[in-house]
């Protein structure tokens, strides 16, 4: 490959990946609460652009799109919650991985559905892990609550794991139909980049 088509190609994947970071942000300020489950809890999209990116190039640019969405969420609503931005780009990341790692292997809409599945896995137990050791711990010191050992547990059974199996879930019921109508046009653009 020459110089100029390298550089041009290094260009493409920057605009695509800063193009689907800024789409992600769009899409993670339209959420929703689920009932019956805590309200700071709430279903986004965001992760579609992720995964779009994660499909056309490498598991590693879906990561980048998350914090992309995650950095320019913090700048534009000035955020003072960062614990809350940072368990969001984990979750992400737990999300994202699996299932760019499986299409990659395998290719195909059986592929996805396999990743889908395995990703939810990942992000629910993941983030039930983090949030029981870690990151309800960080929000108990920052907002200066009480939390016992009981109330994490509950907050872990009752919210956490439930809502990121649900989100799972929902973005996957979303994401099949989506990429089976896109699927041409991000096979057409990983062959613009190989």
């Amino acid at each position: 490959m020459q110089p100029t088509n390298m550089q041009s190609s290094k260009l493409l994947k920057l605009i695509i990946l800063a193009l689907m970071g800024t789409i992600s942000l769009v899409l993670f300020f339209l959420n929703f609460p689920l009932p019956l489950l805590p309200a700071y809890l709430k279903i986004d999209f965001s992760e579609v652009p992720a995964l779009i990116a994660a499909f056309i190039f490498s598991p590693i640019a879906g990561v980048i799109v998350v914090a992309i969405k995650n950095l320019l969420y913090l700048l534009v609503s000035g955020a003072g919650d960062p614990i809350g931005v940072f368990a969001n780009f984990l979750a992400g990341v737990m999300f994202i991985v699996p299932i760019s790692v499986i299409y990659h292997k395998f290719k195909g809409v059986k592929s996805i559905v396999s990743g889908l599945v395995t990703g939810t896995i990942v992000m629910a137990l993941g983030m039930s892990v983090l949030n029981y050791f870690f990151i309800l711990p960080a929000y108990a010191w920052f907002m200066g609550w009480e939390m016992t050992g009981q109330i994490k547990w509950i907050s872990v059974i009752a919210g956490v794991l439930p809502f990121n199996i649900i989100k799972g879930i929902v973005v996957g019921l979303l994401f099949i139909p989506l990429f089976v109508k896109m699927r041409n046009w991000i096979e057409q653009q990983q062959a613009k980049v190989i």
